[in-house]
């Protein structure tokens, strides 16, 4: 989530035991049991791949000495923090001079990197687009053929397996717009009513740029402007709805009285992918274009659609005489019709999944495949496949308290769905076979580094153990559904989990799956706003203009695995499961994060190369034997930085008898690969197959990049004087040509 647009309301009013609580125990509980393993416990766990997540019975699991000198080692110098308007990367100049490895690290090859802009904001994708200009005046039409703004999740698809590297289709999400940048020709923003091309431009600089990249000479990149491939997915463009809601009541609106179609995807953070070849976008923050004022649900102000006026006013523009088909009209929940099929009381109600794109077919419908939830999905992630094991998924809900989701199909995976490159597949029939149909479970973490997953399903028993008035009622008898109505589950999703006891988590954010291990990583970015342990929170339920619509936390316990009571930093949590279907799992905490002026403990004993804060983009980068590169990005930089990259090998890293993974015996491994400009948040990472280049996005810069005339200006480079900023993909690689980090 861009700090730009955060919901920092606490939605979630359920007494549920929160992480920082459960956290809080977890350590508590380790400082006083440091006893062996159990051959019974080291048998489960290198069952499940496992190197160095236990619990409070197996501290010392690592892997052994001649595995971990087969680990792959990082063969860069950390950089040191930078606070200028470039992007620095190891060896890009002497401003930012490399800093020196810490005391007893080992040697490294200190190489020079490039790094190069590559379709900023504005960038035209097709041969009717127009070119850039500084003073370009943006038009609905410019910016349907352009790439959109604020860059942020984004992912790879092969053309051919022989040129994966140097040519391929890349999917990217548009999270939100700068209106400031958007109408800098006009000096901001009109005022309310807002004019209707106004609101169109701002739609289509929303949802999702499709295009063909290609590597040319001296390895630099640029848009295949004439590619059949290309194409923009926006807040307007038709959408499908597909499993449990498509077709019910709850999503019935005046544009399709049949439930089955919406229109538009908005507010995409981070991403997905498929293993049969389809790109996955997720809605974050959408429900603050929405207001409905009256005749409001539960999971309207569950999931904190706002009443009065919406974040930028699209509504405003309905009864425009060229409005077409309730364009505007439809952010306005507000019921004015007799039924659901005159209004768009339910338009909300189509908004909050995971959408499922086909990169390969430009002519496709994006699919919203309802099956795993409706929330603030940060992003989705698959799990390590298995053949004839199910396919499962991985969500977090980017707000504050609240929670980790799962999703297990019913199908088990076949290998022979797997992408090839170039085939004529019917790729969305692929993803309705594994996504449709399935489980959707919702996280609860234990002090004692297990955890379990809780089922959502109609009938599901509300346990005792929740602590909840409704506890043996079934689900849906709890929400007030009818016997069997997984759509209503699937609307009210957090609700759902609210009385089924799952943790509420620090801001869930990015995850990652190694896919040899199973391991699945999280990023948990930061609540600032929590009670120590044993203090009473308080409530945001005073009537106040900031709390509206209504209930929430102000302030929530700490907890096991959000052990900080103003958890500024945030930490990377990391747990595994036996198999894919499995209800289970073992956690523990990777890394906390720590900047210099943070008052509490150091949990993993940062240092000047790796500090850093509100850990965000989180991606495994896997290279073969085992091994891997865990890529860790930032949204919110500080006074000693800009947001930043960095890289370790989880590979060999023994926990030993220390509260994270990552602690004082081992913290050189993680090292600072790329600082942004000032301003920007960094997000988004792939690397291409070859791992000669990695794919990073600069989103919301303050003054950024340099325009020195070119479609692919160095993003190292900083403007000598003030520029329209622009967000960016970062394409960075070594001077020599060699594999990124190693």
């Amino acid at each position: 989530m861009s700090e730009e647009i955060e919901d920092h309301r606490l939605l979630n009013d359920s007494e549920n035991e929160p992480f920082s609580s459960v956290l809080e125990r977890r350590v508590s509980r380790r400082s006083i049991m440091r006893g062996g393993l159990s051959v019974a416990a080291v048998s489960m766990l290198a069952g499940f791949g496992l190197t160095g997540c236990n619990d409070d019975d197996d501290d010392n699991v690592s892997t052994s000495d001649d595995d971990r000198a087969a680990a792959m080692m990082l063969a860069f110098e950390a950089i040191a923090g930078s606070k200028t308007d470039a992007v620095v990367v190891p060896g890009s100049g002497s401003a930012q001079a490399n800093a020196s490895l810490a005391a007893g690290a080992a040697a490294a090859t200190t190489g020079a990197y490039t790094a190069q802009v590559v379709m900023p904001w504005g960038t035209p994708i097709n041969t009717s687009g127009t070119a850039w200009r500084s003073d370009l005046a943006f038009t609905p039409e410019i910016q349907a053929n352009s790439v959109g703004m604020h860059h942020d999740g984004m992912h790879n698809f092969p053309i051919s397996e022989d040129t994966a590297s140097s040519n391929f289709i890349m999917a990217l999400n548009n999270e939100y717009i700068d209106q400031g940048a958007l109408w800098a020709t006009q000096g901001g923003p009109s005022d309310t009513p807002r004019p209707a091309d106004e609101s169109r431009t701002e739609i289509n600089a929303h949802g999702v740029t499709v295009v063909e990249l290609r590597r040319g000479d001296n390895r630099v990149w640029d848009v295949v402007r004439s590619s059949q491939y290309n194409r923009r997915i926006t807040s307007a463009t038709p959408c499908d709805l597909a499993g449990p809601v498509a077709g019910s009541s709850y999503v019935v609106t005046a544009y399709d009285n049949t439930g089955m179609s919406t229109r538009g995807t908005n507010n995409n953070c981070a991403n997905g992918y498929t293993p049969w070849g389809t790109y996955l976008t997720c809605e974050e923050n959408w429900p603050d274009i929405f207001r409905k004022d009256s005749g409001r649900e539960a999971d309207d102000d569950r999931l904190g659609i706002r009443s009065g006026d919406t974040r930028y006013d699209w509504d405003t523009s309905a009864g425009d005489e060229t409005e077409s088909n309730g364009e505007f009209a439809r952010f306005n929940a507000t019921p004015s019709g007799e039924t659901a099929a005159d209004d768009y009381r339910n338009e909300p109600r189509t908004f909050g999944y995971i959408v499922e794109i086909d990169p390969y077919d430009a002519t496709s419908r994006p699919v919203k495949r309802t099956a795993l939830g409706r929330f603030r999905h940060e992003g989705c992630w698959p799990g390590k496949l298995v053949a004839g094991e199910p396919v499962v998924f991985y969500s977090g809900h980017d707000s504050r308290n609240e929670y980790i989701y799962k999703f297990v199909s019913d199908a088990k995976w076949d290998p022979a769905d797997a992408n090839t490159a170039g085939a004529t597949t019917n790729r969305l029939a692929i993803g309705a076979k594994y996504m449709d149909k399935g489980t959707l479970y919702a996280a609860k973490f234990n002090a004692d580094g297990s955890g379990e997953w809780l089922e959502l399903e109609p009938d599901t028993i509300v346990p005792s153990s929740a602590g909840s008035a409704y506890a043996g009622m079934t689900l849906a008898s709890a929400l007030g559904l009818e016997a069997g109505d997984r759509a209503g589950i699937i609307i009210n999703t957090a609700d759902a989990a609210d009385l089924m006891g799952a943790t509420p988590m620090d801001r869930p954010e990015w995850g990652t799956v190694d896919p040899v291990s199973g391991e699945v990583y999280m990023t948990l970015t930061n609540n600032s706003q929590r009670t120590a342990q044993g203090t009473e929170p308080t409530y945001s339920n005073d009537g106040s203009s900031d709390d509206e619509p209504g209930v929430g936390f102000a302030t929530a316990p700490v907890n096991a695995a959000n052990p900080r009571a103003d958890n500024s930093d945030g930490q990377v949590i990391r747990w595994v499961e036996p198999s894919p279907g499995e209800t289970t799992f073992k956690w523990d905490i990777f890394v906390f994060g720590k900047v210099p002026t943070s008052e509490d403990k150091n949990l993993s004993s940062l240092s000047e190369q790796n500090f850093f804060s509100s850990c965000d983009g989180l991606w495994y980068d896997d290279r073969g034997d085992g091994n891997g590169i865990l890529w860790i990005e930032t949204d919110s930089g500080t006074e000693y930085t800009n947001d930043q990259v960095l890289a370790v090998v989880p590979q060999g890293l023994d926990k030993g008898n220390n509260d994270s993974v990552i602690h004082e015996g081992n913290q050189a491994q993680l090292k600072r690969f790329a600082v942004g400009p000032n301003g920007c948040e960094v997000t988004g990472i792939f690397a291409t197959p070859d791992k000669t280049a990695l794919f990073i996005n600069i989103q919301h810069p303050g003054n950024w990049p340099a325009d020195d005339g070119s479609n692919t200006p160095d993003a190292t480079v900083a403007p000598s004087g003030d520029v329209r900023p622009r967000a960016s993909t970062v394409v960075i690689q070594k001077a020599d040509g060699g594999q990124i980090a190693v």
